[in-house]
């Protein structure tokens, strides 16, 4: 992060909502809110422009709507971070988030508290799936035939961080858990992450239930 913040773009059509964003981000320091979009279209145009570490993007809104809008950026930025904002719970429109290349999703109804926690936790790669969601991955790709499986380019320790991974279990967790520090999880997700060419937590508990490499579900 750099020393002016966390550079942040909102992309909204609804003032109210992007007013409630600013009032939110307005608690911390650490964030920056560089510009403001009511479409996908000016996602597009104000990224290029503003170049934010950070997008907080709705999924329903006029011309282009956020999901096409992160496949979009993604491609032309993939170093920018996307997290959908949005009223919808639905797992359909979380699993499209996630395929798109977004690296969160918050709901709006969430407290600010919930909120700056969790981006916060976005901003330095550290966010922890909760075991809820790593739940509901689980049952939906449960549901689905899994692809032949490839051979595992993981070691033994990476294998059982992925484990713990998918459990929904934080760095601070894994390191009591496995008795390392929290700097060696760290290294060890980002190797993992390259090996299997993902980008965050979540996509990689997908990946590891898809191929059938977790054995048990995780905890409620």
């Amino acid at each position: 992060m750099n020393a002016a913040g966390f550079r942040v773009l909102v992309v909204d059509d609804s003032r109210q909502a992007r007013e409630g964003i600013r009032t939110i981000l307005g608690g911390d320091a650490q964030f920056q809110i560089v510009a403001e979009g009511t479409s996908g279209e000016e996602a597009l145009a104000l990224t290029e422009q503003w170049m934010p570490d950070m997008i907080l993007m709705d999924i329903h809104m006029p011309d282009m709507d956020g999901l096409e809008a992160t496949r979009r950026l993604k491609e032309k930025y993939p170093y920018v971070k996307i997290v959908i904002v949005t009223v919808s719970d639905d797992i359909a429109h979380l699993f499209d988030a996630l395929k798109k290349g977004a690296q969160g999703y918050l709901l709006k109804n969430l407290n600010p508290r919930a909120w700056l926690e969790y981006l916060r936790a976005i901003a330095v790669d550290e966010v922890p799936m909760t075991r809820e969601l790593a739940f509901r991955i689980l049952k939906e790709f449960s549901a689905a035939e899994r692809p032949k499986s490839p051979a595992n380019p993981l070691t033994a320790r990476e294998t059982e961080i992925l484990g713990l991974v998918a459990r929904g279990m934080s760095n601070r967790d894994i390191s009591s858990e496995l008795t390392i520090s929290e700097y060696t999880v760290k290294n060890h997700l980002k190797n993992i992450l390259h090996k299997l060419h993902l980008e965050n937590r979540v996509q990689l508990a997908r990946y590891a239930y898809e191929l059938g490499w977790m054995g048990g579900k995780p905890d409620r």
